[in-house]
């Protein structure tokens, strides 16, 4: 689906079903360098579960037009405004890593338009290392090695998924090359620079979930503590094992988490 955003082509995957206003809604945003492609099975639960769904690609990412958004604030805005050009008036949104930080702001700017919010993978702050950033900048593919290695935990490394055949190694790393030169930056710049998330947090009215890998290395646990308690309505999951790409390690359980919340 493609839909007209501050005059520029946005694209959501809707799960090729017909979009109908009429009933609840799900919207998913993706992470740093990343597209909608990420929430394929969540997308195709919740079309067949009468839900209208949303996996958008934020400006300048997978098949959506630039410029790019440099702020966490801003993207929290710029997905209320998705909302109105798709004629919904409320629905449940759900981020990861970046976009968990897009989707806190869009609950906290815009509370009567969240009816729930789902943050996977995330932590308030999100710290990016110099090198990281200094490599992103240099649209160094040591970059993405970087983001690829750290995003997984040990045993992903090495195999292990549910699905049959499913290199997330592999997987992970041609995500990252699709994005164009100076996304990741860009978008790593702006995990870096949001300072305010914990005190906005405090005002979130709508029930919140954190899905959480007890071995993320980018978004560590005991980082979402703080945000864990700044939430009034909030509940943790943390999974055993599992990294920050908590979408491919463990894609039936946090399946599982998101059909309870939205």
């Amino acid at each position: 689906m493609e839909l007209k955003v501050d005059d520029k082509v946005v694209y959501a995957a809707t799960g090729n079903r017909e979009f109908d206003p009429a009933l609840p809604s799900v919207v998913f945003v993706h992470g740093a360098g990343m597209d909608h492609t990420v929430w394929v099975l969540p997308t195709r639960y919740f079309v067949r579960h009468k839900r209208n769904v949303l996996a958008i690609d934020l400006p300048g990412h997978g098949r959506s037009g630039g410029p790019l958004l440099t702020s966490i604030e801003e993207m929290g805005d710029w997905i209320i405004r998705v909302l109105d050009v798709a004629g919904l008036e409320q629905a449940a949104v759900v981020g990861h890593s970046m976009g968990s930080l897009a989707a806190l702001e869009a609950a906290v700017r815009h509370p009567s338009r969240v009816r729930s919010l789902v943050m996977v993978g995330t932590s308030v702050p999100m710290p990016v290392t110099d090198a990281l950033l200094d490599s992103s900048k240099a649209n160094d593919h040591l970059a993405l090695d970087m983001l690829n290695v750290w995003g997984h935990s040990r045993g992903a490394h090495i195999g292990g998924n549910a699905t049959p055949g499913m290199w997330m190694m592999g997987g992970g790393i041609r995500l990252l090359e699709r994005a164009a030169p100076g996304v990741v930056h860009t978008d790593l710049k702006a995990c870096n620079e949001y300072a305010d998330g914990l005190e906005h947090a405090k005002t979130v009215s709508c029930p919140a979930l954190l899905i959480l890998g007890e071995r993320d290395m980018m978004a560590p646990p005991k980082a979402a503590l703080e945000l864990s308690h700044a939430i009034a309505n909030a509940e943790t999951v943390k999974f055993k094992g599992a990294g920050h790409a908590l979408l491919s390690e463990r894609p039936d359980p946090v399946l599982d988490q998101l059909i309870r919340m939205v």
